[in-house]
């Protein structure tokens, strides 16, 4: 769920794209339209650099954090899909760039940013069951229950769960973190995957009708990226007033991220695939077509800028969330040629 999602489509459709700028036709949305002040644009900031060696430490660390331990299976289905090659490790990079907008130390955001692609990952082994969205494919490779089967997929999902809370609370630095502030951050977290979050956006996704799909793309897409900026600026000792526009920002960058993702793949596909796509699921497209969609996407994207306007007073720091807007947007690189 949310802006680390790729496109999950069947074998058939899956079409590879080359990295490239999108034109969406929306004015707005062009890859130049994120501006920022001109303290902020003073010097140019490098997205792809920042954003690729953060996921070669966060790899490093979160095949450190999952280790093979008896029952082997278990743990190697887990390992599957935590550390799948080209994940682009969005949740636990915006997790860290929050904290270190607000003077934090990237080390006392490295366990919560681990827990949080822990718990990205399950959600992502679950939605992909026959009996969710029924997806066999993720990032490109066969999803979890495809390999391990459904039943050893589930135990996987339920065992990264508490895997990422308990990493939490062993592994952050006790001089860097007050108690406090990872109580907090472990309550985000709870939040963002139990029955007010994640996992309602999944029930209406199954149960729900089509208007019930701003609160579906809400829950499945944004909430994740919700989560993890604000896990980020509680860890850094955030104000109460900035982790609620780190929430609104997050958010908005979530589902903007998937909205851009739906409309790319509706491109891509012919008017008969389209129909149907359609029944899988429930997003802008599916229900409402193309140009609804890209004006959704414009108004995530305004909604967004909104929020991190107010940070520009911490200049430079603010640099690594306008980038993430911005990729949510053109796509100007991809993981798979970083590594």
């Amino acid at each position: 769920m949310g802006f680390s999602t790729v496109m999950s489509v069947s074998p058939n459709l899956f079409v590879p794209m080359k990295p490239q700028r999108m034109n969406l036709r929306i004015r707005c949305l062009s890859p130049h339209s994120v501006s920022v002040s001109s303290q902020s644009r003073s010097t140019p900031f490098d997205l792809k650099t920042y954003w690729t060696t953060l996921i070669s430490e966060i790899n490093q660390k979160l095949d450190e954090a999952i280790p093979v331990k008896y029952p082997a299976q278990i743990y190697e289905a887990m390992r599957y899909s935590v550390l799948a090659k080209g994940a682009k490790r969005a949740p636990p990079v915006m997790c860290v760039a929050a904290c270190e907008l607000f003077g934090g130390n990237r080390l006392a955001a490295f366990p919560t940013a681990c827990a949080l692609e822990m718990v990205h990952a399950a959600s992502l082994i679950h939605d992909d069951l026959p009996c969710m969205d029924d997806d066999p494919i993720r990032r490109g490779q066969p999803s979890n229950h495809t390999i391990y089967g459904v039943d050893m997929a589930i135990l996987a999902g339920d065992a990264l769960f508490p895997l990422g809370f308990r990493h939490i609370v062993s592994h952050t630095p006790a001089e860097l973190v007050p108690e406090a502030r990872l109580l907090r951050v472990i309550t985000e977290i709870a939040r963002t995957v139990g029955s007010t979050g994640m996992a309602a956006g999944q029930f209406l996704d199954l149960k729900g009708g089509p208007n019930s799909v701003d609160f579906i793309q809400e829950k499945k897409f944004g909430e994740m990226s919700e989560c993890s900026a604000v896990c980020g600026g509680l860890l850094a000792g955030a104000q109460d007033d900035e982790i609620e526009s780190l929430r609104r920002y997050g958010r908005a960058v979530g589902v903007l991220y998937q909205v851009v993702s739906d409309v790319l793949e509706a491109k891509l596909m012919e008017k008969e695939e389209i129909e149907k796509h359609r029944k899988k699921g429930k997003n802008y497209v599916s229900v409402y077509g193309v140009e609804k969609a890209m004006d959704v996407a414009e108004e995530l994207r305004a909604n967004a800028k909104k929020e991190l306007e107010r940070f520009e007073k911490y200049g430079e720091g603010v640099k690594p969330l306008y980038g993430f807007l911005e990729y949510a947007v053109d796509r100007g690189f991809t993981i798979d040629e970083c590594s």
